[in-house]
C-alpha cells in the first residue's frame, strides 16, 4: 500500500518535475537526438516513476501494479477528481 501511496504521489508531482528536472535531461539528450517539447513531461513522470519505484524497493512495500496503478491515478487523478464531481453534481441538478 505505501508504494502505492509513494507512486500516486510520484504522478501527481510529475508537472512540478517538468521544468527541473526534466529540462536538464531533455537538455542533455538533445546533443544526441532531438527531443519535443511535449516530450519534457514523459521524461518527468519516467524520472518520477524510476524514484517511486526505487523508494517502493527500499520500503519493501508495494508490487509493480499497484505502483503502475498509482502512478496513473497520481498523474490523471485532479482529473479523474473533476469529472466525478461533475457527474455527481449532474446528478443533485437533475433530481
Amino acid at each position: 500500500m505505501l508504494g502505492f501511496l509513494i507512486a500516486a504521489a510520484a504522478g501527481f508531482l510529475t508537472p512540478q518535475l517538468e521544468g527541473p528536472v526534466a529540462g536538464p535531461i531533455a537538455k542533455a539528450l538533445e546533443g544526441y537526438f532531438p527531443i519535443a517539447a511535449h516530450e519534457r513531461r514523459v521524461i518527468a513522470f519516467m524520472v518520477a516513476l524510476l524514484a517511486a519505484a526505487i523508494l517502493a524497493a527500499a520500503f519493501d512495500s508495494g508490487s509493480v501494479f499497484g505502483i503502475i496503478i498509482g502512478a496513473i491515478l497520481g498523474y490523471f487523478g485532479k482529473r479523474i477528481f473533476d469529472v466525478l464531481k461533475k457527474a455527481i453534481d449532474g446528478k443533485r441538478d437533475a433530481s
